[in-house]
């Protein structure tokens, strides 16, 4: 087939190949739209609606997505060619033909049957031709998704217990990869000379390593025994030594190993699995190789984020909480308890790989299918496939018994992702609002856990609202009598008349209060106060007038409104105690001042408030 392409089509046998290119340009796939089932103008009908849907510019950008798109293509045209009088061409399609089709997916697979019917619907939109009827009956009621089952976070000591087995498994891996590459390092510089020329099999074995090292695979026979072998086998000799896979792995990671670091990564960083899988080998070292901490900057790529897909992490080598070991004869300063330190030893354990294969994936290892070819990056539609198969080995039991019988804990990457989230209670490689709402909020594993650290945290920050004293206030009694006794009044609110009169004129305003010395500050003593206004509601040279009753009211009210918009852990730590100091602050007036400022807000003071709490007044 020739590879040059004319708007995605190769030219070929049938005329009616599709290539497609994934949006990070790492992968590519051709779809054949000539082995369709169906008439020629209806299969060329489908390849135009597929290069449409899947065109650069769009939101397909991966290949599942595009696959997806090939895959109910092929199944609406069986579906249609099984039908007594199938239809030839795009207008002879009506909204029966939907509707069967719809049925039928329903009775095949009930739960996947609303995207698949997304999927033909907005196929089917991008085709030319269709009668006016279908289109309105794809823009009509929409089948309704089945509730899938809630997912659950695993426990701390489950999510323990799932880091442990993979670091076991990385220990192994680096213990065997350093000691094989030191011995054939001796071998080559021949200093392991004298005992060699003794022992023929260990001078076999280390010219096997040496073939390995270069290769990447074993000395084979030059043809299959039999017609189906994906390739031939290994010569006699290498068998006495092991099968290939175990022969390989002397210098490499099995892909199970791979698959293992892919469940450690997903401990450590909460990143998702599309994208822990395509982690580049290529990265920055912001602390310049100088010592500790050090840190690794990497470039990710998460496509659903559309014009934001291009991401950073930076792994340091600082121990995560939850990942501190709770025995003291293993030490936390492990390299697999820091995600800096997990990083670099998968890129020293696969630099050899790397070498072998090309590319700029971190995640490598041999594969017992590969055959001469056998090393390779994890494949991001195995991956769930790779993790089961690996994790099955470990033999975890999950805390809570199944009907009194142990169950087994087969642990797969989005829960840990799900779980990371629950336990940092912090956003990965999105918002807060998705955060609350689309992992915590339907998180089913730790609901009551999670209500009573929220409970907690507000508890404790109320506790330091009532504790630490509460911004001084001036009554307007005291301002209309600041005006024919200004010294009295100085007095008792323990300023000089100057600052009294500076302060009433307005001169001193902060956001809700006015500061009576900036230059001396508890937060800054002996120079400019650099404290976040927020922090005024506490401090000793704040004093509140009623002209600032309004945007107290008004930052209030706007802190209210985001405890439905955020995380409540993350508001209680963030906001629960200005929320408090403001309650206490406005219970100091009647109720009807406090409704009369809410009402008669200016839209400056407005402004002010929501400049203010974006953080756009803070000193960057």
């Amino acid at each position: 087939m020739d590879q040059t392409t004319t708007h995605g089509l190769l030219d070929g046998s049938s005329g009616m190949v599709v290539r497609r290119f994934s949006q990070d340009g790492t992968e590519h796939r051709d779809f054949d739209f000539g082995s369709l089932p169906c008439s020629e103008v209806l299969r060329e009908a489908l390849m135009k609606a597929f290069l449409r849907r899947t065109a650069p510019g769009t939101r397909v950008t991966s290949m599942a997505a595009m696959g997806h798109a090939f895959r109910i293509a092929r199944q609406f045209a069986d579906y249609l060619a099984g039908l007594r009088w199938p239809p030839r061409e795009p207008s002879q399609l009506t909204a029966e033909h939907f509707d069967s089709f719809c049925a039928a997916r329903l009775a095949a697979s009930p739960k996947s049957m609303p995207n698949q019917v997304g999927d033909l619907r907005r196929l089917l939109a991008c085709m030319d031709g269709i009668n006016t009827t279908l289109t309105a009956r794809m823009a009509s009621e929409r089948p309704s998704r089945l509730e899938a089952e809630p997912k659950h976070s695993y426990s701390r000591a489950e999510f323990k217990r799932i880091a442990d087995a993979a670091r076991a498994d990385l220990r192994s891996a680096a213990k065997r990869i350093r000691g094989n590459r030191e011995a054939l390092r001796q071998f080559r510089e021949r200093e392991l000379a004298p005992s060699v020329c003794g022992d023929a099999g260990l001078l076999r074995r280390l010219e096997l390593l040496d073939y390995v090292d270069r290769f990447g695979d074993v000395p084979r026979y030059a043809e299959s025994p039999r017609p189906n072998w994906p390739s031939p086998p290994p010569l006699s000799w290498v068998q006495k030594h092991g099968s290939a896979p175990l022969v390989v792995s002397w210098l490499h990671l099995t892909i199970g190993e791979a698959a293992s670091a892919a469940v450690l990564l997903a401990v450590m960083t909460g990143e998702n699995p599309e994208v822990i899988v395509k982690v580049p080998a290529a990265h920055h070292r912001p602390d310049g190789f100088t010592g500790t901490p050090g840190t690794a900057v990497v470039d990710l790529l998460k496509l659903r984020r559309g014009r934001r897909a291009w991401m950073t992490l930076a792994m340091s080598d600082v121990p995560d909480w939850i990942s501190i070991p709770d025995t003291p004869e293993i030490n936390t300063r492990d390299e697999l308890h820091t995600a800096f330190g997990l990083y670099v030893l998968l890129h020293e354990l696969t630099a050899g790989s790397r070498a072998l294969v090309g590319g700029d994936k971190l995640l490598i290892g041999y594969h017992r299918s590969g055959g001469s070819h056998g090393l390779r990056p994890i494949n991001p539609h195995h991956t769930s496939h790779l993790v089961r198969n690996q994790v099955r080995k470990w033999d975890l039991i999950r805390d809570d018994p199944d009907d009194g019988r142990p169950a087994p804990l087969l642990p797969t990457l989005g829960r840990l992702r799900l779980t990371y989230i629950e336990l940092h209670q912090q956003p990965v490689a999105h918002t807060e609002q998705t955060a609350a709402s689309t992992y915590l909020g339907r998180n089913r594993g730790n609901v009551t856990e999670y209500q009573k650290i929220v409970a907690d945290a507000l508890a404790e920050e109320a506790a330091k609202a009532h504790a630490r004293r509460t911004v001084a206030t001036m009554s307007a009694t005291d301002v209309a009598r600041a005006a024919t006794d200004p010294q009295a009044v100085a007095a008792q609110q323990g300023l000089d008349p100057v600052t009294l009169q500076r302060m009433l004129a307005g001169k001193l305003d902060t956001v809700l209060a006015a500061c009576t010395d900036y230059q001396n500050g508890p937060h800054t003593p002996g120079q400019p106060c650099r404290a976040s206004f927020m922090l005024c509601l506490e401090c000793e040279c704040a004093r509140a007038l009623p002209r600032h009753l309004a945007l107290q009211v008004l930052v209030h009210d706007k802190l209210a409104a985001r405890r439905g918009q955020i995380d409540a852990l993350r508001w209680a730590q963030r906001f629960a105690t200005p929320y408090a100091r403001l309650v206490n602050l406005l219970g100091q007036h009647d109720s009807a001042a406090v409704a009369d400022a809410r009402a008669h807000a200016s839209p400056a003071e407005h402004a002010l408030a929501d400049r203010f709490l974006n953080r756009e007044l803070d000193l960057r």
